[in-house]
C-alpha cells in the first residue's frame, strides 16, 4: 500500500537528497517547473527527465532522456506523467534501483504501485511534495530539525 501516514511521508522526504523528476518541464506555466524549483529551494538535488527536451537545462540542471542515463543513486522518482504513462516511469525506477516513487496529484496507477512495492520501494501516490513539505512543517534538507 502507498504511504499515507504523515510520519511515513515525512521520513521519506527527510531521508531523501536526490529526486529525479520524470516529466519535468522547461515551461514556467507547468506545475512540474514550479515544483522542481520549490524542491531545489528546499535543498534537494532535482534531476529533470524528459525525452522531449533532453540536453537542455531546467533550473540549472541538465535534462536526461530517461532514468537509466543518470548514473547516480536516486532517492525518489517524482512522476509528472498521465496515470497510464506512470507505469513506464515506475518500471524505469525499479530498474535503476531508486528507493521510492512519488506519483503526483491526480496520478493514480495501482498496478505500477504494486510493482514498485514488490521491488521493495516506498510509494506515494496522488500527492505533491510541494504541498506535503509545508503541510508537515519540514525544514529544508540539511538544516537541523
Amino acid at each position: 500500500m502507498p504511504l499515507t501516514a504523515d510520519e511515513d511521508i515525512a521520513e521519506l522526504l527527510q531521508s531523501a537528497r536526490t529526486i529525479a523528476m520524470v516529466g519535468a518541464s522547461d515551461r514556467p506555466d507547468r506545475p512540474s517547473y514550479r515544483v522542481m524549483k520549490f524542491l531545489q529551494n528546499q535543498g534537494y538535488r532535482v534531476i529533470p527527465v524528459n525525452p522531449q527536451i533532453t540536453g537542455e537545462h531546467v533550473h540549472g540542471e541538465y535534462v536526461w532522456r530517461d532514468l537509466s542515463q543518470i548514473g547516480e543513486p536516486i532517492d525518489i522518482v517524482d512522476i509528472f506523467r498521465r496515470p497510464q504513462a506512470a507505469g513506464e516511469a515506475v518500471d524505469e525506477a525499479i530498474a535503476v534501483g531508486a528507493k521510492a516513487v512519488w506519483m503526483q496529484l491526480g496520478v493514480i496507477n495501482e498496478e505500477a504501485a504494486q510493482r514498485a512495492e514488490a521491488a521493495g520501494m516506498k510509494v506515494v501516490m496522488d500527492r505533491c511534495p510541494a504541498i506535503e513539505i509545508p503541510r508537515l512543517g519540514l525544514k529544508p534538507v540539511g538544516e537541523p530539525a
